[in-house]
């Protein structure tokens, strides 16, 4: 299925240009949206949904929309809650799959006082809540039960988590989500989620490139201009994005590029019409080196959830 992230984090699909990002995705034929409640758009995200159907592109039915649990909305009581109200934001009465943004739990924010509430108090420090993940899991699954979310995964875990939450799951997790590219290959995390029928989706599928003018991108260079990369898409006469994103579908990975370019979301989409060699996909993973570009350990010590 053909699919379109609303942000990453370190950019995103701006408010202004959301809606019509996502009715043009649409009309190109993508239709899976990845959003969040932390991305700040998904009312805009709505939007764009909300013309397509009316314009005729699309059934809702026809439609597979992701969102995630925020940080702060860990506790029991506050998952029903916020998933409601980002439901009404998207302006749909289910969300295809919920992930849980984060194993990491932060002190509750009120969304009248501030949404999205990211990761940082009023007075800018990190405020963590005890809340276990057992008990976020409970509460993912009432979605199920009440039909506000028709599948629940996570993102951003790690292999001894995962098989923490599948000991106690009534419905176990479908989907993993978490940041995939040649510069971290997580060969041992797909090959667990395969053994116990997890999906895996990449983020973050081109490495460096959109953490590049925040300043964060650690100093590697650009994936997209890689020696290896570009001599693979010279192969196929393809392009170094299609070439990155054809590495993680072929080896069983979904993927969710980003962009606001209609040209740029075509060519995403076109991703599939070749296959890599064996070599090629070797060369490619090759480039491992465990960079890590989303570690919220960068954020607080407190919060290195892949150390």
């Amino acid at each position: 299925m053909a699919s379109i992230v609303l942000k990453r984090t370190q950019q995103k699909v701006t408010k202004s240009t959301c809606a019509d990002t996502v009715y043009n995705a649409i009309k190109a034929g993508y239709r899976l949206l990845d959003g969040a409640g932390d991305y700040g758009n998904e009312k805009e995200a709505g939007e764009g949904v909300r013309r397509a159907i009316a314009d005729g592109l699309v059934k809702r039915e026809d439609l597979f929309i992701t969102s995630k649990l925020w940080n702060t909305f860990h506790a029991h009581d506050h998952v029903k809650q916020i998933t409601k109200m980002q439901l009404g934001l998207w302006g749909i009465d289910y969300f295809d799959l919920f992930l849980v943004h984060f194993p990491i739990a932060l002190k509750y924010v009120d969304p009248s006082h501030r949404y999205p509430p990211e990761w940082f108090g009023d007075d800018g420090k990190v405020y963590t809540q005890n809340t276990p993940m057992h008990e976020t899991w409970g509460a993912m699954e009432e979605l199920v039960d009440e039909k506000l979310a028709k599948n629940i995964g996570l993102s951003n875990c790690q292999g001894s988590l995962i098989l923490d939450v599948l000991r106690y799951a009534k419905y176990e997790p479908q989907v993993l989500q978490v940041e995939l590219h040649p510069y971290l290959t997580q060969e041992a995390l797909v090959k667990l989620c395969k053994t116990f029928s997890i999906a895996v989706t990449a983020y973050s599928s081109f490495g460096p490139q959109s953490y590049v003018e925040l300043g964060v991108d650690k100093g590697a260079p650009s994936l997209l201009k890689h020696d290896v990369t570009s001599s693979v898409a010279k192969n196929h006469g393809k392009t170094e994005a299609q070439v990155l994103l054809r590495w993680a579908t072929q080896r069983g990975v979904a993927v969710i590029p980003k962009s606001n370019d209609l040209g740029r979301l075509s060519a995403n989409l076109d991703c599939n019409s070749f296959d890599l060699s064996e070599s090629e996909l070797a060369a490619l993973s090759a480039l491992n080196i465990n960079l890590r570009l989303n570690d919220p350990a960068d954020i607080d010590g407190r919060l290195a959830i892949f150390a």
